[in-house]
């Protein structure tokens, strides 16, 4: 660890535990000099590091003071409003535009401050993931007895479509080759398993079944972020950028070479859209896996 790092980390615990205190003054680079034995530009690195974290900032006439923002233990927030200014920021921004130091910024205290809360981002991401599949617990009025192991995972997957649209971020969060293990998102497969148990498959089979879904679902729904991303870089939305290809759509097609791709165009219902992809896609999927629940055993 830098010396500078060294210093400013000592500084920082001491404004924690509010010792100076808002508005106060810390140290200065010659005082941090003496107390330390370094150089005024290693002294000067601690001031910087310091007021990069956001916890103090340059007063006229007086020097350097402890931030109004930077707040003593226990005057923080808790995990959950982290947490919840974290989703906050995501839906706005996507998870390119959360970082820790933007998170401590929203939530006006230090960036270091932000991990005594969480160890990392990839554990921000665990909870604003859980906290937001939480929030959508399994539909609790369908049951596979009374409604069907059908009705139940299509109502999962269309529970699950409306988060990914509400939190577009959630789709790059959610993996199934490196799993994030979130209790309430592991309670959407035990649910969507609990669903098919009327056809005594194996655990396996009902596993990857549930998992298939929720994949195409994923899957369909990152492209959501990408949509939004687009939208904020562009400020157009992706209707209107399909307006402005009409003359390169005309182009293509009149050559000749995509003749079913010109019928379509040209017929009457060339709506396309991402809901309209969902729900074809679910409804295949589905038709698939009642052929193979219901096919007798070899």
């Amino acid at each position: 660890m830098h010396v500078y790092i060294r210093i400013a980390d000592e500084i920082a615990a001491g404004i924690a535990a509010g010792e100076p205190g808002p508005g106060e003054r810390i140290p200065s680079t010659r005082q941090i000099m003496a107390e330390y034995g370094v150089a005024m530009a290693t002294a000067t690195k601690v001031i910087t590091h310091l007021r990069d974290q956001g916890l103090v900032r340059a007063k006229p006439g007086v020097g350097t003071v402890v931030a109004i923002g930077a707040r003593p233990i226990g005057g923080g927030p808790d995990t959950d409003l982290v947490v919840r200014t974290a989703i906050t920021i995501a839906d706005a921004e996507g998870l390119t535009g959360l970082s820790m130091r933007r998170l401590a910024g929203e939530l006006g205290i230090p960036t270091m401050a932000v991990y005594k809360h969480v160890a990392d981002k990839e554990e921000l991401v665990l909870l604003m993931m859980d906290k937001v599949m939480a929030a959508n617990p399994p539909p609790p009025l369908l049951s596979p007895a009374s409604d069907g192991w059908r009705a139940c995972l299509e109502a999962l997957a269309r529970l699950q479509w409306s988060m990914y649209r509400r939190h577009t971020w959630l789709a790059q969060a959610v993996s199934f080759t490196r799993p994030l293990l979130a209790p309430h998102a592991m309670a959407h497969t035990e649910w969507a398993m609990r669903a098919m148990e009327g056809f005594d498959l194996e655990p396996g089979i009902q596993f990857r079944a549930a998992v298939t879904v929720a994949n195409y679902v994923r899957g369909t729904a990152v492209n959501l972020e990408e949509e939004a991303q687009a939208v904020q870089e562009t400020g157009i939305s992706d209707v209107e950028w399909l307006d402005a290809q009409q003359q390169r759509f005309a182009a293509v097609l009149s050559t000749g070479r995509l003749p079913l791709m010109a019928r379509f165009i040209a017929g009457p219902d060339k709506s396309f859209n991402l809901d309209i992809l969902l729900e074809y896609g679910l409804q295949r999927l589905l038709d698939g896996l009642e052929s193979a629940f219901e096919r007798p055993a070899e």
